[in-house]
């Protein structure tokens, strides 16, 4: 990987962003923030995949106050998101918000801007001030002659003046686009401009599959140059998703060490067991464990033995059975059915001894 771009540091709640610091994942809650017991309950299942930092909505006064309570109970920096009512903003910091997203174009007159950025300073929060390539001004539009990299560059950066003018710069920047091309140049732009923490994702990337693909290329393209102190992959679906492919697009780039990788094979008619099935109970047992292996799953005894060789642990399948390998040995043959069962019991030896080792 390059270097890291280097950017002001800035502190959001016990994480600290920028300046060098690991680049941290993000997510934002689905359910109704205003429900203090649900969404509690979802950021906690966030935290034990990995996230780093969550962004609920706040579409209204109810929202705004649950975040006292919702505070109380996570252990990650919590976002509030604000469009259009300054008066939600000033209530989600005073009710704990570690950061505020905003976008100063849709809060109102500038004192109205001024009131939240006041706020904000009193409560010693940064701003993250968004940009979407949904809601770029129309002067910009008009300018440009469409959505434009450019555009996205200008609206961002208008908006950090304006709050610099206000005396602060206690400032995050993102600039999103679902076109991940415009979005990757936007961000090499804006980049060469300002040494504000960049938040980085692709917006509306859409469900699981494309949702996936289109931020993996975006996320690669972006961090590849060095650039992005906190990312978002965002999936239409269950938000524990986005996490996982975070965190692996992260290690594949080499921008995140630990936690356990799984390799499988894409199966063919040699296959004897539920190797699909299986890899994918595999890869959702593994996501909770503080460990840095590696874990084959493969399925034949034909090849599996050898490719999982470079794996600390490792399953390879018979006809209704399946071989448990250990750094290429193999240790046991197992029916079908406990093979998750004995994987897990490696995985929790190695947690017990206190043996993350490396693959």
């Amino acid at each position: 990987m390059t270097n890291r771009n280097e950017t002001k540091e800035i502190r959001i709640g016990n994480r600290i962003i920028g300046g060098g610091h690991p680049i941290l994942i993000q997510s934002m809650c689905n359910t109704k923030t205003d429900d203090a017991e649900a969404t509690t309950a979802q950021i906690l299942a966030l935290e034990r995949a990995g996230c780093d930092i969550i962004r609920v909505a706040v579409p209204d006064m109810e929202a705004a106050m649950a975040i006292r309570e919702i505070k109380r109970a996570i252990h990650i920096p919590l976002v509030a998101d604000i469009h259009f009512d300054y008066r939600l903003a000033i209530a989600a910091i005073e009710c704990g918000a570690d950061k505020i997203r905003i976008n100063p174009g849709n809060i109102g007159a500038r004192e109205r801007v001024k009131a939240v950025v006041d706020k904000a300073e009193e409560y010693g929060i940064p701003i993250r001030i968004g940009v979407n390539s949904g809601s770029l001004e129309k002067n910009l539009i008009e300018k440009y002659g469409r959505v434009t990299a450019e555009g996205l560059v200008e609206s961002a950066l208008d908006k950090a003046a304006m709050v610099e003018q206000m005396g602060y710069d206690n400032l995050v920047l993102s600039i999103k686009s679902s076109d991940v091309l415009m979005c990757v140049r936007a961000h090499e732009l804006l980049a060469e401009k300002t040494r504000y923490p960049l938040h980085v994702g692709i917006t509306e990337a859409g469900t699981v599959i494309s949702g996936n693909i289109k931020s993996a290329v975006g996320l690669s393209l972006i961090l590849g140059q060095g650039l992005g102190d906190t990312i978002r992959v965002s999936l239409t679906g269950d938000p524990v998703e986005e996490i996982k492919s975070a965190k692996l697009i992260l290690r594949t780039l080499g921008l995140r060490n630990g936690g356990v990788e799984v390799v499988s094979c894409p199966t063919c008619g040699r296959t004897k067991i539920d190797l699909i099935g299986l890899a994918n109970q595999v890869e959702t047992m593994v996501q909770e464990y503080p460990l840095d292996v590696k874990v084959a799953v493969m399925g034949c005894v034909v090849n599996g033995p050898g490719e999982a060789r470079e794996a600390d642990f490792g399953i390879a399948g018979g006809r209704g059975e399946g071989i448990l390998f250990r750094k290429g040995e193999a240790v046991k043959k197992v029916p079908e059915g406990e093979l998750l069962a004995e994987l897990k019991k490696e995985l929790d030896r190695c947690l017990a001894n206190g043996e993350p080792v490396s693959g």
